[in-house]
Parts: structure tokens; sequence; C-alpha cells
């Protein structure tokens, strides 16, 4: 396995979380001050020292249209910016340009962050946009497929293949609202159990309002630095050691099967490959996967290699992806408690998992650390970008 120097790796140095909901109490800029503030705070640093920062954020509702300009500006910040967009996993895309201008020696210090003001349109409209993230004019203009629509067609597929049902994903909202009831900054921060689950209303036939994450405003930030400088920062770094990314087919109908992302597999074995891992194995102490339906989360389990084809809702209902279990999985609750502004959520990823390689998340939520390491596994659209990050303590 080849060894970096410290100059060569790219390290978490700060962190920063906005309150998830609906924000209409700030404007874009202002939400995402309340993440930039607390990262920059906690890694020590001043604005003057960030050299470049780039913005997660899929944008078409918001009332900014240039938001890493304008929250440059409100911020205080000097130098060169980048809005990054591949849908859901915006910021895992932010994370990426970001990291690349420290390892390309163009940056000693970055800032990662992602934001979404979902709340500035009307909810039609979102469904509509959010409809439009696959091939447009065959899926939506001719079927009007909406982004439940298209996962429905994976959890179909999928309980009929493995003779699961309905109540079995609903202990999917159920792990995420615990851990969201104990979480500070989710959306939703009460329980719910499987029964409530199952008498909510259908999105779209198998999945129900419970099985959705729901539409968000939020942000989140990371402040990134060389190998070198982030030790100068802080005595607890967390090392970002490979990221894997893919890109899935526009059009569903030239997809393999309906049982799995093929790019989230694809991005999980460049990750591992590119951390000197061969496989899963007990090499991770947490995971945070892209839950954005309780389907997604189940088949993720599945992709990101915890449990064999078929065997992630087991996995669910044995509880092995609570905090106690044998692969801890959204600890804060996920997309479906915690929130899902587009934009934000792989940047709010790993800031969970910081928190957790850092021992930091708190009674009742925290994993037993042991291995200290992590994976994180941010979808946009259906599968169409899968990005999959591996995090250490370097010890």
């Amino acid at each position: 396995m080849f060894v970096k120097n410290d100059e060569e790796k790219v390290a978490i140095v700060g962190v920063g979380h906005s309150k998830f909901g609906k924000r209409l109490d700030v404007n874009m800029n202002e939400l995402a001050w309340e993440a930039i503030k607390p990262a920059i705070q906690e890694a020590g640093i001043t604005q003057r020292d960030i050299e470049f920062y780039s913005v997660g954020n899929f944008g078409y509702w918001s009332e900014e249209i240039l938001p890493a300009v304008t929250i440059g500006e409100y911020a205080g910040l000097k130098c060169g910016s980048l809005k990054t967009e591949a849908a859901c996993a915006s910021g895992s895309a932010s994370l990426k340009i970001a990291m690349d201008s420290i390892l390309a020696g163009k940056s000693k210090i970055a800032m990662a962050m992602g934001i979404e003001k979902m709340y500035n349109s009307p909810n039609s409209t979102i469904i509509e946009l959010i409809g439009r993230a696959g091939n447009y004019f065959w899926e939506f203009e001719n079927f009007g497929m909406t982004f439940p629509g298209y996962y429905a067609l994976y959890a179909t597929k999928y309980l009929d293949e493995f003779k699961s049902s309905e109540e079995d994903l609903c202990e999917a909202p159920v792990k995420a609202h615990h851990y969201g009831s104990l979480n500070q900054y989710a959306q939703f921060q009460k329980e719910t159990t499987v029964e409530e689950c199952m008498k909510s209303k259908y999105v779209s036939r198998p999945l129900k309002l419970m099985d959705s994450s729901p539409i968000t405003d939020g942000a989140a930030a990371l402040i990134l630095a060389r190998g070198d400088v982030a030790k100068k920062l802080t005595d607890t770094p967390i090392y970002i050691e490979s990221q894997g990314y893919a890109t899935g087919t526009a059009y569903m109908g030239r997809r393999d099967n309906y049982l799995g992302l093929e790019a989230s597999r694809r991005a999980t074995e460049s990750a591992l490959r590119g951390a000197g891992l061969d496989g899963i194995g007990t090499n991770f102490d947490l995971f945070e996967v892209h839950d954005c339906f309780s389907i997604a989360e189940v088949m993720a389990y599945e992709d990101v290699g915890i449990a064999a084809r078929g065997e992630g809702i087991k996995l669910l209902k044995d509880h092995q992806t609570y905090h106690d279990g044998k692969f801890p999985t959204n600890l804060d609750g996920g997309l479906k408690a915690k929130g899902h502004p587009i934009g934000a959520t792989g940047i709010s990823q790993a800031v969970e998992i910081t928190k957790q390689l850092r021992g930091e998340a708190g009674r009742g939520r925290q994993a037993q650390i042991n291995k200290g390491r992590a994976l994180q596994h941010n979808v946009g659209g259906t599968g169409h970008y899968a990005y999959v990050t591996v995090y250490s303590r370097g010890d």
C-alpha cells in the first residue's frame, strides 16, 4: 500500500452545521453563515486563511442563482470559488473540488460547504424540478415520472424479488426518527413506529410519506487543510483517505436491474481501492448512506457491501445498523429524519462522520470507535451520480 506523506494528505479541521427544516427565518446567505462561522471558529482560523471554497447547491428553487458569490461576500471570503452540482450528491462534489485544490498544491486551507433553500419555491414546483433529475424528455415528459416514482420502481422489484413487505421497509424510518430525536440539528425530532409509517399516505406505491425524505432548508461546512497544516491546527484531524465516484445511465430503461444502483457499487469499489482496502470486512466503525427513501437505505447496505444482495432488510430488522449494532449507519437520523437539503446533504454526512470519529456525537448516538475509519455514501438522482468517501482518524 502506498504511504502518503503529510503534504499529500487532506484532513478536516473544522465543521459547522445549521438547523435543518423550514428556514423561512433566514435568507440563503444567513443560513450559510450558520454553518461557516462555527467551522471557521473550530479550525482556529479566519476568513483570510481560506484560499479556495466550493459550494454544493442544486438551486433551481433558490433566491440566489450564484450562491458561491453571494455567500462568499456575506461571509467575508476573499478567494476563488465554485458552485458544484451533482443533484443530491452536490455536497460530495463540493468536497471533491475543495480537496482537489489542496492536492493540486493550489491551497493549503480550503472550505467545502453545501446549502439549499428549497422552501423558496412552492412544493409543486420543487417536486417537478426534482422529477427532472433523470431523462427529461422520455421519462418526465412522456410518463410524468417524479423522484418518488423512480425509487418506487426499485422498491416494487425488490420487495417482490426477496419476498419482503412494506412493514419491513418501515423499519427504516423507525430507526431514522429514533436518531433524529437525539440530533439537535434534525428536521424531525420525534420517534415513530412501524404502525404510524404504515398509516401514512402513499406517495408512490409502495412508498409512503414516512418512507420519504422531506423538503428541507439547511447548510453544512467543512474546513479542509493539507496534512502538515492540519496537525498544527488540531489534535484531532480527520483524514479523507479516498473518494470514489461513478455515473449511472440517465435513462432508467438502460439499467441492468432494479435491485441496486450500479453507480454506487462502482464508486464503492473505487473508494476502497483508493484506501488500500480489499472490502468492507471489519475495517469500518460506522457508515453514512443515502437514504432518501426507505428502499434506498436498504439497497445502499447491499451496494456498499455490508449486506449481501437481498439481506439488507434483515440487517435493518435485526437492528445491526443501530449505534450498538455491527454496522452503525446514519446515526444522525439520515436524510429521512435529519432532512435532505439537496446541496448540503453530502457535507452534512461528512460533519456527522467527523464528530463520530472524534467521539463527539453525544449520548445515544455515538458509535464505538475501534478501527478509526468510516464510509460515506452519497447518491445524486436515482443512481445517476454516486460518491463514496473513506475517512479515518489516521491513528
